[in-house]
């Protein structure tokens, strides 16, 4: 395979990662589960116990807002689902666990540079000009009023995919 040929394929991953993060969360909703599915999709990782251990951290943890963005952290637990310990070696002598802490911090840099901010509330603030508390029916509705789920959140969940296909292909790159 040519250089060429190499980096338009890749860009072509990136490319499906922002758009299936970006249709999950349109469809589905769920920032977390969405990023989480679009990469574990493209990628050929499903494992449906880390989708489903996702679902509580959705806008910004219990759609409180005031916790990590549901985008980051469903990206943050796909990455470590790769290169995370594991339980068998839950002593990590070989500090295992110091990969899936590197890779999410090229995440959160990606975040810091994009939104300035890993909090959702900090990125609402970004993306729509105010956040929202989005447990409150009248906040949600202005919420979605606002655009949430036509191309806002979309729009952070595809990013988040992309980001994190990226630094998975990085990875690969590497090895």
């Amino acid at each position: 395979m040519s250089e060429a040929s190499g980096k338009r394929n890749r860009e072509e991953l990136l490319k499906a990662a922002y758009e299936k993060g970006f249709e999950y969360e349109k469809v589905y909703r769920g920032c977390s589960q969405c990023v989480l599915a679009a990469v574990q999709d493209l990628f050929g990782i499903r494992n449906d116990d880390v989708f489903r251990a996702a679902s509580g951290l959705a806008g910004g943890v219990g759609l409180c807002g005031d916790g990590c963005c549901g985008a980051y952290s469903g990206g943050v637990m796909v990455l470590s689902q790769l290169y995370g310990r594991v339980r068998e070696n839950f002593l990590d002598p070989d500090r295992t666990r110091q990969k899936s802490f590197d890779l999410a911090k090229k995440l959160h840099d990606r975040f810091i540079a994009e939104y300035g901010s890993i909090i959702c509330r900090d990125i609402q603030q970004k993306v729509f000009g105010r956040p929202f508390y989005i447990r409150d029916a009248d906040e949600f509705r202005k919420f979605e009023d606002a655009g949430a789920h036509a191309d806002k959140c979309p729009s952070v969940v595809g990013n988040a995919a992309r980001w994190v296909a990226e630094i998975l292909e990085e990875e690969r790159e590497k090895a």
